[in-house]
Order: C-alpha cells, then structure tokens, then sequence
C-alpha cells in the first residue's frame, strides 16, 4: 500500500515522482515499464525558462537566441532574454530522477508492464505483469496514470504535429551553437497544413535537423527521410554529414477535452491528461508545472490533477487549429507575422500559456483578425466528433 502511485516513466510520471519525494511524508510507487517493447526509446525534451536550477544536470544544450525563416527567406532572429530554449535528453532526466527518488525511504520504482487501473473501496488499484509473468497488485490511496490514451477524444479540430529527425555530425564546422532555428519556413509548403525546419546545434559540427507537419496525417518513412535530405543538403546546405542517431513521432494538436479525473482515486496526467499545448505540441514545461501542483496539493490534503492549460489559453488554441485546419490564415505567415510583430520574450511567455489577459489583447490584434473572428463565431456551432486514432507519441517539446 502507497499513497501514491504513478503509471508511467515518462516525462509526466518522473517529474511527478520527483516532487513528490521532495518530502518525507508520503510513500510514492512509481511503475515504469520493463526493457523490451513498451520502452520508449531515447528522445528529446525542449522547453524555454529563465531558472532551470532543479533540471540543470539533465540540460543537454540551451540557447540564447531564436531564429525564424519566413518561406522567401527572410530571417527573424531574436533575443528572448531572461529567458533560454533548453533540450534535455530523456536518458540523462531519467538517470537524475531516479537518483533522486531511491534516496527517499518512502519511494520505490516497480518495473513492469500496467494492465489495469481502477477504484476500490478506500483508494485504488493498479494490476501489473512482472517480467517474469508474475501479477503484482499495487494498491494506493491515489493512482496518477500517464499511459498513452488509446483514442483521442471527440473534437472539433484534430491535427498532427509529426516529425523525424536526424542528429547529424558535417564534416567542417557548419551550425552556430548559440543560436537555435525554431521554425524554418523555406521547405516546401503541403497542400494542407504547414512543415517547417528546426535545427537545433549542438556542437559547430553537430547537431539535431528536423522536419516538422501540422497536418492531419503522418508521412511514410521515406517521405520523412527524402524530406529531411532535401532540407539538409539543399536549404541547410551543411555539406557531407553522417546521421548518428534518429528520432521520429507524433504529437496530437486538438481542442479535444481531456478527462483528468477517472475515477473516485484516480487521475490521468501528461498528454493523456491534456498537457500537450493544442497550438504548439509543447508539453513539457505545462507537465512540470501540472506536477508541482499535484504534489502541493497532496501535502494539503487535497486529491485533484490541475488543468494543465487555462480555458482562455484552450479557447484561443480552437481558434487558431480550426483557422490552420480550414486554410483560412497561412500557417507561415502567422507565425513568422507573430516573431516579427511581437517582443520575444512577451511571444514565449504567450506560448507558454503565462500571459495577460491584456497582453493577449495586444498579440492578438497582430493576427490576421478577421478570419481569426468568423472562426471564432464560428466554433460553438461545431459539433465534436471521433477522428481516426493515430500512433501517439510522448511529446518531446
């Protein structure tokens, strides 16, 4: 018997487990699935701040200064100061949770594979294979899940974000360390949707070159892969390199309405419980902010999983998809229009679901207003409905 228990070794249930070990007082089970399939491999975690003190030993690269490319070619690059684009590795976050949670005498990490959650009398249940085969039962007096959903919920607008990306090593010094590309708007535009570059240096000869789709479906592998080159040797053109390593996934872009609450003790976080942010794919600065509110409220008492994204930020998100998703602003234009008009630091924050109400007034009317005003007339009329379920992945932003 825990108090707690957390279904999953992800972004979402590590940072969980580590703040609530933070304290003594409560016993916590974290349950990660064992070596095999169900691992997720080595990925990459981006967000931006201006103190990350407590990930610091996990922070693979930051950087000081953004640059955007509108599709001719012009370039936006700027200074978001305080604050800094960081990437984590989820290798090195993992290694400096798990440090942290086995020196709590109160913790403990079980791996094997979750079959089923629910209540019971007094708290909740978690059923579990062992590698060996063995059932394990783990009872608490709350379960935090943060398994993948099988299906999204109904929505009015359903996107993708999809990507795969290369960590290539050139064979001269071709990337400027101190300076990270968000959104590289010179690939060649889809029919519907938007694709952009990132690039994100790590060394002057090294670095992580992605392509990216806002669309509603995912591309073949070798789409990704004849993308990617296209954009390395013909827009990047960075010369002779060699892929060490690639990552590819999904990331569901949707004004879907997450449940966080399952049951009488149990609560879904991370992207299963809504943390994705619908307009961006950013999940794990909202997760970490989720979490810290889970574990304060437990100290007090108090059973609940915040919403991860106020009702203002999620309204403002349906707006912007359902415009994207109905062609009726172009994606480029938007977001370069955005990184041109409005002071960087401001636009983060906005991204980041930490501005005004006033400064959201004031970004807003940097949009194009009036397409962006019929599709909100528009969106309560809209009824909800269950599109395909694509192949989620943890999002690694």
């Amino acid at each position: 018997m825990s108090d707690v228990v957390i279904v999953g070794g992800g972004a979402s249930g590590l940072s969980l487990a580590q703040c609530l070990v933070a304290t003594d007082r409560m016993t916590v089970t974290l349950v990660e699935a064992p070596d095999g399939p169900l691992r997720a491999p080595e990925r990459t975690w981006c967000f931006w701040d201006a103190d990350s003190d407590e990930l610091d030993e996990a922070v693979d690269a930051s950087w000081s200064r953004l640059r955007v490319h509108d599709t001719d070619g012009g370039v936006i690059t700027v200074d978001p100061s305080p604050l800094r684009y960081r990437m984590l590795r989820s290798t090195a976050f993992e290694q400096v949770a798990h440090s942290r949670i086995v020196r709590s005498p109160g913790a403990r990490i079980v791996r094997a594979t979750a079959d089923t959650v629910r209540d019971i009398p007094g708290g909740a249940e978690v059923r579990c294979t062992a590698p060996d085969g063995r059932t394990l039962t783990l009872h608490a007096r709350h379960v935090f899940d943060s398994r993948p959903l099988r299906a999204l919920p109904p929505a009015r607008t359903q996107l993708l974000q999809h990507f795969r990306g290369w960590f290539v090593r050139t064979d001269t010094e071709r990337f400027d360390p101190a300076v990270a590309d968000l959104m590289d708007f010179r690939v060649p535009q889809p029919r519907h949707g938007l694709a952009f570059g990132y690039v994100l240096p790590l060394a002057p000869d090294r670095a992580l070159v992605e392509y990216t789709e806002f669309s509603r479906t995912p591309l073949t592998r070798a789409a990704y892969e004849s993308a990617l080159g296209h954009y390395s040797r013909e827009i990047l053109k960075i010369g002779a390199f060699t892929v060490e390593r690639a990552e590819q996934g999904v990331i569901p872009m949707t004004d879907a309405r997450f449940p966080r609450r399952i049951g009488t003790a149990v609560f879904r976080i991370g992207t299963a419980g809504g943390a994705t942010r619908p307009a961006t794919g950013y999940t794990f600065a909202a997760v970490q902010r989720q979490s810290r509110a889970i574990a304060a409220a437990l100290r007090e008492g108090h059973a609940i999983a915040p919403r991860p994204h106020t009702r203002r930020v999620l309204a403002m998100d349906a707006i912007l998809l359902r415009a994207l998703d109905t062609g009726r602003i172009d994606g480029p234009g938007f977001f370069t229009g955005l990184f041109r008009r409005v002071p960087p630091e401001r636009l983060l924050r906005f991204l980041d679901g930490g501005t005004s109400p006033w400064e959201e007034w004031r970004i807003g009317l940097r949009t194009p207003v009036g397409p962006m005003l019929r599709t909100a007339v528009e969106l309560p009329f809209l009824r909800r409905r269950t599109h395909p379920a694509p192949r989620i992945k943890e999002s690694h932003r």
